[in-house]
């Protein structure tokens, strides 16, 4: 019988070692060692996009907090817009016109932190999302970095 995982969670920081993990556990993801985006048995699962969630943060950016990366539907990106539109989150929306998918999410967070420092948002520290898609999904072919960044 096969199974899928709705989401897995590991505690890291933004050292090169949390960054190394990171990318470890999104390798496993991606290549359906973990089964989110397929199943046990390697079936690819429709209407899923893998999410990014970070939470329980110990401090800010610089401290550890909760990495969950989650099997997201439609409604997932219905509601957080709501909650954008609300006020409550700020999106940011990255791309990268080479092509390069960690490139675009640098770019995203570079910008986050440099609004954070310059007192142009503040951030909540309570649960922000993040979720790259690669260019062949997308309108433009290049691929987006969306951030969902939750504000006081």
């Amino acid at each position: 019988m096969a199974y899928k995982l709705k989401e897995i969670t590991v505690r890291t920081n933004n050292s090169q070692e949390g960054i190394k993990i990171i990318s470890e556990i999104w390798g496993e993801v991606l290549s359906g060692k973990l089964p989110i985006l397929f199943d046990s048995e390697h079936n690819f699962q429709q209407g899923i996009s893998p999410v990014s969630k970070y939470s329980n943060y110990s401090s800010d950016e610089k401290g550890d907090y909760d990495l969950t990366i989650m099997a997201a539907t439609t409604d997932f990106f219905e509601k957080i817009e709501t909650l954008v539109s609300k006020g409550l989150y700020k999106k940011y929306d990255e791309k990268d016109e080479k092509g390069e998918m960690g490139a675009c999410t640098r770019k995203a967070w570079e910008k986050v932190w440099l609004e954070q420092k310059s007192g142009d948002i503040k951030r909540a520290f309570t649960e922000d999302y993040e979720s790259t898609v690669p260019g062949e999904y997308t309108k433009d072919g290049n691929p987006h970095c969306y951030l969902y960044i939750s504000t006081l």
